[in-house]
């Protein structure tokens, strides 16, 4: 039988909601029957995102929050009665070659990427196995990673640090969290046309030679990746954990 991507009766969380993916997957769990609850550091994007999912009669809660925020995201967590869904998507780049990284610039990242995501993700695992049919109802972690978790780029040294490690974070998190029913993957996605990559777009010759790396000859959109998002929530995926989904264009297939 074929299994639709139906998430009535699940929560979902989202973090980074405010912007490009994040929002894009906030609002394709909305319309999937999801009760989302959208996180991000600017409370002016999040109500955005809600008047979007409001428009398709979506439910969601909203709150600002920065993730790196151990104990604001605590607080959050126990406002919240369930969690079946988490798409871990909250983070960031600062181009830089590896020479010139700035301590600073590096230490933001590995706070961002790695660590909040790693908190963020051992928090909400905790949250999720409190439910007592836990193993029957299942549930979801989503990471978001890049096809940057996969393979190297130039200027690019430290946020491919924390993506590969957060690779290997989805693997181990599969490996423990089965025997509750939990599923975890991650999604690597090429460039998408994103506010961020459109400010690294404004470079020609970096827009020019990443498109030839692409085998599809084109950039990702927003809907690409939250398609992917929303399949890896839904039951339609019951039998897929501690694997990585590759939205990237053939990038990685050379």
């Amino acid at each position: 039988m074929f299994k639709k991507i139906d998430l009535k009766g699940k929560t979902a969380m989202v973090t980074g909601a405010g912007k490009g993916i994040g929002k894009a997957c906030a609002i394709a769990l909305a319309e999937a029957g999801a009760k989302v609850v959208i996180i991000s550091r600017t409370l002016s994007d999040l109500i955005k995102v809600e008047k979007e999912i409001k428009k398709t009669k979506g439910s969601c809660l909203k709150f600002e929050c920065d993730v790196t925020d151990l104990d604001k995201f605590r607080n959050i967590l126990n406002k919240i009665n369930k969690l079946d869904i988490l798409v871990n998507n909250a983070g960031n780049n600062r181009p830089e070659h590896f020479t010139k990284i700035k301590k600073e610039n590096m230490e933001y990242l590995v706070e961002l990427n790695m660590k909040a995501a790693f908190n963020v993700a051992q928090l909400c695992s905790k949250k999720m196995v409190q439910l007592k049919n836990r193993k029957k109802v299942g549930g979801s972690i989503i990471n978001m990673s890049s096809q940057l978790g996969r393979v190297g780029a130039p200027i690019r040294s430290v946020y491919n640090m924390t993506k590969f490690g957060l690779e290997g974070l989805t693997r181990g998190m599969a490996l423990e969290l089965g025997k509750y029913n939990i599923r975890v993957n991650s999604v690597c996605p090429t460039f998408v046309e994103t506010p961020m990559v459109k400010a690294f777009f404004k470079d020609k010759k970096f827009k020019e030679q990443m498109i030839k790396n692409i085998p599809l000859g084109r950039v990702a959109q927003e809907n690409d990746v939250s398609t992917a998002v929303a399949f890896l929530a839904a039951d339609s995926s019951n039998s897929i954990t501690g694997t990585s989904l590759m939205v990237d264009g053939g990038w990685t297939a050379q």
